[in-house]
């Protein structure tokens, strides 16, 4: 018995030592493979900084950084103290409610907006229009047809590989207009689009170069200017581009400077509506400086009387929720009076938001 329990202590010693010996082989294998797979990534680790860009990347880190901040403090600013604050955000405005107040979309318009048509009951005159196209005769799919072209230009008539696609158009097809596109961003795409950055626009069957204006999507009658385009949710973007009556699927894209395209939203035709209003925000932020009930002076929001007695109309908010306005001016480095529904805390800031309609840059070329 004692013999037998030495040859079985003998056998599993051998069959562990073994296993050992497999695992300690697997493991050096999976590591020369790894060194392998690193040697293959890093093999041309001399020319790895060839193409590289300092000024492309050193903008690149510009808006990330820029986008950070913006996520943090969304649209808040610092009152610049080399130009008054009266000349500087002269071209903004104060609302009582971004929801309810009131915004002619008529009254300072650009004049890139003569170049442009619009179409008064944009929904109703579409549907007309392809009631009408869906009762004229058509080709029936299948028919053969011979299309003769003329005026084509040299270099597509003499190429044999490209091919060229024959469509129509809707009547008022053909002019341009402020085109809304609903978009949702692509979850490959995670870098950084500053609004107006030039992009690659398809909208049906038709595709161009634009300089889009990102807004949120809601239902009133006035829409918040975002700075990048949003990681998640819906969103809007605006471009000046030819009139399309049809519910067309549309696609951004963004061109790299070799010429090759990244996918960066996509979505469908919202309208073609000059009259959408895009409102840029722009908040000026001050700090409690004295606190006694209800009423509190406040600094840094502005630097001269003047521009307290220029503010003065405009209704201001701190970020726990309080509202209040502009008492008085108090000395003459920017201090002023204001009494709030409620008393603040000294932890709170004061913000006071100005708004500005914003435009679509014009840039159209086909792609």
């Amino acid at each position: 018995q004692r013999y037998q329990r030495r040859v079985r202590k003998a056998v599993v010693s051998t069959q562990s030592t073994g296993e050992d010996e497999e695992e300690d082989e697997g493991s050096e294998e999976s590591e020369e493979e790894l060194e392998e797979e690193e040697s293959d990534c890093y093999k041309d680790s001399d020319n790895y900084d060839v193409n590289f860009d300092a000024e492309e990347e050193a903008e690149q880190l510009r808006k990330f950084r820029e986008a950070c901040e913006d996520e943090e403090f969304p649209d808040e600013m610092d009152t610049p103290t080399d130009i008054a604050a009266r000349v500087r955000f002269q071209k903004y405005r104060g609302l009582k409610s971004f929801r309810t107040s009131a915004w002619d979309p008529q009254e300072n318009l650009p004049r890139d907006y003569s170049r442009i048509s619009q179409i008064r009951n944009f929904n109703n005159v579409r549907k007309s229009l392809l009631r009408q196209s869906s009762t004229e005769k058509t080709v029936s799919p299948g028919t053969h047809v011979d299309i003769h072209i003329a005026e084509v230009p040299l270099a597509i008539s003499s190429s044999t590989s490209s091919s060229i696609t024959v469509f129509s158009l809707l009547p008022h097809e053909q002019r341009l207009s402020v085109q809304h596109v609903a978009q949702a961003r692509h979850p490959l795409s995670t870098g950084v689009v500053k609004c107006k950055e030039q992009l690659l626009a398809q909208v049906g069957f038709r595709r161009y170069i634009v300089r889009p204006v990102f807004s949120q999507h809601t239902k009133s009658n006035k829409h918040k200017m975002e700075r990048f385009m949003p990681l998640g949710g819906n969103f809007v973007a605006s471009f000046y581009a030819p009139i399309t009556l049809t519910n067309s699927p549309a696609v951004l894209f963004k061109v790299e400077g070799d010429g090759s395209v990244t996918l960066l939203s996509t979505g469908t035709l919202l309208s073609c509506d000059p009259d959408r209003v895009v409102c840029k925000r722009v908040v000026l932020s001050g700090h409690p400086h004295k606190i006694q009930k209800r009423a509190a002076v406040i600094r840094y929001l502005f630097h001269n009387r003047e521009d307290i007695a220029y503010f003065k109309p405009v209704q201001v908010r701190t970020k726990h929720g309080r509202r209040g306005h502009i008492k008085e001016a108090l000395g003459t480095h920017g201090h002023c009076k204001i009494t709030f529904d409620k008393p603040i805390q000294q932890s709170d800031t004061v913000l006071l938001p100005l708004y500005k309609r914003v435009f679509p840059k014009w840039h159209f070329e086909y792609f």
